[in-house]
């Protein structure tokens, strides 16, 4: 499964690469609030990871520094759904900055309430609420609105199940390398907004999200959602 999880998704990225378009999807679904994704790299059903019109795979797995365990079925708000490690030297980085200045307009906007952030980890031997707190405060997370979560699962077969089988993100831990002492991981980047019928709207690849495109579409679900 991790095999065939990673290369998929390598294999998706590699056909949106050579074919200089986007595939065009055939009937919109239903439970979804924004039309379809234009950047999709193929039709929802042809990838390794959920994407729109999709449900996202249920998961139960606890935040360490809130102390709180988080059940992706109950949430009843908007969800920004990730897979990282943090001390990943590039990508990860990148991204979860990138989401903290999303956290931050989300507020601006006055919707605090109606959006939560869920990186989970793959990397629980390190990844630990220490962790997460220093990375919190490097990037400018706000722990105290209540809407960040850092996931962490209790061990690396959990991750294995949640992150690479149920979300697709695949992931292959590799050897020590000269991005990182000790040991690295290869992954791909994938980032799920989530309405609060726990539907996939956006799957959005690549590290360097477009932070005004996921606020918009954040604000189109909650309102939406709000107006039901």
């Amino acid at each position: 499964m991790q095999r065939r999880a990673l290369l998929g998704g390598i294999a998706a990225a590699t056909v949106g690469a050579t074919a200089g378009c986007t595939s065009v999807l055939g009937g919109e679904p239903e439970g979804v609030v924004l039309g379809p994704q234009e950047d999709q790299l193929a039709d929802s059903e042809d990838l390794a990871y959920p994407a729109y019109g999709e449900p996202l795979p249920a998961f139960e797995l606890r935040d360490p520094v809130a102390g709180v365990t988080v059940d992706s079925e109950a949430l009843d708000r908007t969800a920004v759904v990730t897979g990282v490690f943090i001390s990943c030297p590039a990508e990860c980085g990148v991204l979860l900055r990138r989401l903290a200045g999303v956290q931050r307009r989300v507020a601006e906007a006055g919707l605090t309430d109606e959006a939560v952030f869920l990186p989970i980890t793959f990397d629980p031997e390190r990844d630990d609420a220490a962790a997460f707190r220093e990375n919190a405060e490097s990037i400018g997370a706000d722990l105290d609105a209540d809407n960040w979560h850092y996931l962490r699962p209790e061990s690396p077969e959990q991750a294995k199940t949640v992150v690479e089988e149920r979300l697709g993100i695949g992931f292959e831990r590799t050897t020590e390398s000269d991005r990182l002492p000790g040991y690295d991981f290869t992954h791909i980047v994938v980032t799920f907004l989530v309405n609060p019928d726990g539907v996939v709207e956006r799957a959005y690849r690549g590290e360097r999200i477009d932070r005004d495109r996921v606020v918009g579409d954040i604000e189109a679900v909650a309102d939406a959602f709000d107006e039901a």
